[in-house]
């Protein structure tokens, strides 16, 4: 068995993934805005931002069907849960889907307007930042649904994958608005 981790583990583990993800976040941000695998034409053309935007949010869309999926399912076949959240106190593994499918709406909300505010006013020349931080997003929910049950210093990274680069998104889309109007 394994042991149980004091609180300052838990808390060293925690602020140990999340620091790999915010530098996860930051080569996200770099080698989408200087690296252009899907040789993405430069100028304006709106039809490319939104397709890069609609793959992009696909993935999100994706997370968020199988977080939903997951839940839907186990109250389907467990019988303490079927009536819902609403009815019933709910088992520990209802209460553990319920946490990641509104962790992962969460993650999918803010990414989502991440990825909306980049393809509408970051250079194009950029818009593979957004396919990189949709890329972390999926790896970061694979990852944060398969350490969940472990506790928070395992799900550190996959939580930090999702949240950091849209994080960084947002707040590089202000400092450039900021920028433009000088």
């Amino acid at each position: 068995m394994a042991k149980e981790l004091t609180a300052e583990e838990k808390q060293r583990g925690v602020l140990w993934r999340m620091g790999l993800g915010a530098v996860a976040a930051i080569v996200v941000l770099l080698a989408g805005s200087f690296w252009n695998p899907l040789a993405l034409p430069e100028g304006a053309e709106v039809d490319i931002r939104v397709r890069v935007l609609a793959l992009a949010s696909l993935v999100l869309a994706v997370f968020l069907a199988i977080s939903i999926g997951r839940m839907a399912s186990h109250r389907f076949f467990t019988p303490a849960d079927i009536d819902g959240g609403g009815m019933t106190a709910g088992t520990e593994q209802a209460k553990m889907l319920q946490s990641l499918l509104q962790n992962t709406l969460e993650q999918a909300i803010l990414a989502f307007f991440a990825y909306v505010a980049w393809a509408v006013f970051m250079p194009q020349s950029t818009l593979m930042v957004i396919v990189f931080s949709a890329l972390a997003f999926g790896v970061g929910r694979i990852q944060f649904f398969a350490s969940y049950h472990r506790g928070a210093p395992y799900r550190g990274m996959g939580f930090a994958l999702t949240f950091y680069p849209s994080l960084l998104m947002l707040g590089v889309v202000l400092v450039w608005l900021v920028l433009s109007l000088f």
